[in-house]
C-alpha cells in the first residue's frame, strides 16, 4: 500500500462505533486463559476459541481489526477457510503481533525490552501475502512510585518502537504502537499521568526522528489508572480526563485514532473509561477507541469453555461486549446496559 492507502487503513480502523480485537495471546498466554476453564492447550483448541470469536456475526459491525498471533494468522476455520479470508470477508481487518515479547533489560534488575527487530523486515513481507493490514509492538513500561521507569529503559523502548512502525510502513502496513505503562503496584493516578505524559513524549520524538508517518499509525495506549495496589482509585471521569488531558499534551492531531488497551481492568469498567472521554471530550482531533483482549473477552471465554454445545452462547456474550465498547465509542454506553442480551 502506498502512504496515502496506510493512512486510510488506519482511519478503517478507527471508524465511529468499531474497534480492534485484540486476539493475539502467545501461545503461554492462551494457556492461562484456557487453563482458567479448564480447557486443555493445544492447537485445536485454540483454532477452535478463535474461530468461535470470528465467526460471531453479531459482534462483526462492532470490530473494525483483529489482531492476530503468527500462529492463529495460518489457521484456518473447521471448513479450511483461513482465518485472515473470513475476517475480510465480514469487513473487518486481519492483523498481527510482531514483537517477540518482553525480556530482562542488560544491566537493569527489574526493567524490560521488547525484542522482535531481527528479521522483521522478512517477517512483515510474509504477512502481507497472508493477508495482514496492519501490525503491533507492545513496550512494557514498569512504574513504582518514584524511580521507574529509568531514562534508560524509556529511550531503548522508544527506540524499538519506532524501528518496527517504520519498517511495518514500509512494508505497506498500519503499525499500532503500544508503549503500556503497567498499571500494576501502588502508584497513585498522578504518578501514573507524569510517567504515561513522559513515555509518550519520548515515544513520539523517536517516531519522528524515524519519519515514521503519523497519519498512518494508531496509538494503544494505557488510560492514566492508579496502580491497583493504591488505596484511592479514581473515579472513572478522573480517569478520563487525566487520560485525555496527557494524549492533548503529546499526542499530534496527525495521528488518527488511539486504541486504548484495557490493561486488566474489568470488562464494565474499561467500557465505562471509554465511554467517558468520549462523552466528556468531543472536540478531540483523534478517535477514541478501544483494542481489547480480555476486556472483549473473559465472558465469552468462561461461557464457552471448551464445549462445542456453548458457542453460540459464548457468541452472544462476546457480540454484547462488542456492541456495548461500540457505544463507549459515542458516548452513548450505560451501565444499564450491561443487564441486555444479544441473540446467538
Amino acid at each position: 500500500m502506498s502512504a496515502t492507502d496506510i493512512a486510510l487503513m488506519a482511519k478503517k480502523l478507527v471508524a465511529p462505533g468499531r474497534g480492534i480485537l485484540a486476539a493475539d495471546e502467545s501461545t503461554s498466554t492462551i494457556e492461562k486463559r484456557l487453563s482458567s476453564v479448564s480447557v486443555p492447550n493445544t492447537p485445536e483448541n485454540r483454532r477452535a476459541y478463535r474461530e468461535l470469536l470470528f465467526t460471531a456475526a453479531k459482534a462483526a459491525p462492532h470490530i473494525s481489526g483483529v489482531i492476530l498471533y503468527d500462529e492463529t494468522l495460518r489457521q484456518a476455520t473447521a471448513a479450511g477457510v483461513p482465518f485472515a479470508k473470513l475476517l475480510a470477508g465480514q469487513d473487518v481487518v486481519p492483523g498481527i503481533k510482531v514483537d517477540k515479547g518482553a525480556k530482562a533489560l542488560a544491566f537493569s534488575a527489574k526493567e524490560k525490552i521488547t525484542e522482535g527487530l531481527d528479521g522483521l523486515r522478512e517477517r512483515l513481507a510474509e504477512y502481507v501475502t497472508l493477508g495482514a493490514r496492519f501490525t503491533k509492538w507492545r513496550a512494557v513500561i514498569e512504574i513504582d512510585a518514584a524511580e521507574l521507569p529509568s531514562d534508560y529503559a524509556l529511550d531503548v523502548n522508544a527506540h524499538a518502537l519506532a524501528r518496527y512502525a517504520a519498517l511495518t510502513q514500509e512494508a505497506g502496513m498500519v503499525p499500532i504502537v503500544e508503549p503500556e505503562v503497567l498499571m500494576d503496584g501502588g502508584h497513585d493516578l498522578n504518578r501514573a499521568r507524569i510517567v504515561t505524559e513522559r513515555t509518550l513524549r519520548i515515544v513520539f520524538d523517536a517516531l519522528a526522528r524515524q519519519r515514521v508517518q503519523f497519519e498512518g499509525m494508531l496509538l494503544k495506549p494505557n488510560m492514566v489508572i492508579a496502580g491497583a495496589k493504591c488505596a484511592t482509585q479514581a473515579s472513572v471521569d478522573e480517569v478520563a480526563d487525566a487520560t485525555v488531558q496527557v494524549l492533548r499534551r503529546c499526542v499530534p492531531a496527525a495521528v488518527p485514532g488511539i486504541v486504548f488497551l484495557s490493561g486488566g481492568q474489568s470488562e464494565a469498567l474499561s467500557t465505562a473509561h471509554l465511554n467517558a472521554m468520549n462523552a466528556r471530550h468531543k472536540d478531540v482531533p483523534w478517535q477514541l477507541s478501544f483494542s481489547y483482549g480480555r476486556a472483549l473477552q473473559a465472558s465469552a471465554l468462561k461461557a464457552w469453555s471448551g464445549s462445542a454445545a456453548n458457542v453460540a452462547a459464548a457468541q452472544a456474550v462476546y457480540a454484547l461486549r462488542a456492541r456495548l465498547n461500540g457505544a463507549a465509542r459515542s458516548g452513548s454506553y450505560r451501565p444499564e446496559m450491561e443487564k441486555e442480551r444479544v441473540a446467538a
